[in-house]
């Protein structure tokens, strides 16, 4: 869940603002490796050629774009955000480039999501789970909306188990994430970040919460050294 004190209107308005440099930041901050984590995700999501997929708190639309080039041209893929500028980053960033097929971007609660029942063939979410505030009725929407034998991935950060881990994603937070954003006059916007981290729930309870909001599969997959997490759901 957000850090006590961060309302749904807050963390909207926390990404809003960060929308011009999300993306550089990703990158600078992650040295690239974030493509990695999320072509993982990706994979995870089972998503295949031909399928509809969600990919749910998309940001400036990182996975929605691995998804539309995993699903080809006779598939579709969904965007949705609850950050306006956001989404309206998302739709500048693929007029650049080609997609097999279209993605339609929607401005969207992941708390009510505007889709039917066992609409969707996959679906994806990165970096958005822990910021919203009702984690389990956003996985009870998510497994509403997946058709049965769906997969969900979820991608975000983790708290590794092993203490020297630990400290390093720490450090890294407080004397990089910090600083650098602190460069682009965003320091308040990221230092956000560990508070989330140190309240989101490890694997297990993740795991947990999946089966409670009614999946038959849940696994947690911990990658980079625990630093980041999967978490795979299927309906």
């Amino acid at each position: 869940m957000p850090p006590v004190n961060y309302s749904d209107r807050d963390i909207r308005d926390l990404f809003d603002r960060i929308a011009p440099l999300y993306d550089q930041l990703n990158n600078d901050l992650s040295l690239g490796i974030h493509w990695v984590w999320k072509q993982m995700a990706v994979s995870w999501s089972g998503a295949q050629p031909g399928d509809c997929c969600l990919d749910l708190c998309c940001g400036s639309g990182d996975i929605a774009q691995l998804l539309a080039k995993r699903v080809g041209k006779n598939g579709q893929v969904y965007g949705a955000d609850f950050a306006p500028a956001q989404l309206e980053n998302a739709k500048r960033r693929v007029e650049k480039i080609y997609l097999p097929c279209a993605i339609e971007w929607v401005e969207a609660d992941a708390l009510q999501l505007p889709f039917a029942d066992n609409f969707f063939d996959a679906a994806t979410l990165g970096y958005g789970l822990r910021n919203v505030v009702d984690i389990p009725r956003c996985l009870s929407e998510l497994r509403r909306v997946l058709k049965p034998g769906a997969a969900v991935a979820i991608l975000d950060f983790h708290r590794p188990d092993n203490l020297l881990t630990a400290n390093f994603q720490r450090w890294y937070l407080d004397n990089i994430v910090v600083p650098t954003a602190r460069r682009y006059d965003m320091t308040t916007e990221y230092e956000y970040l560990m508070p989330s981290v140190e309240q989101f729930p490890v694997g297990d309870e993740q795991v947990e919460l999946g089966r409670a909001a009614g999946f038959g599969f849940t696994r947690h997959y911990s990658i980079t050294g625990g630093i980041m997490g999967v978490l795979v759901l299927k309906k």
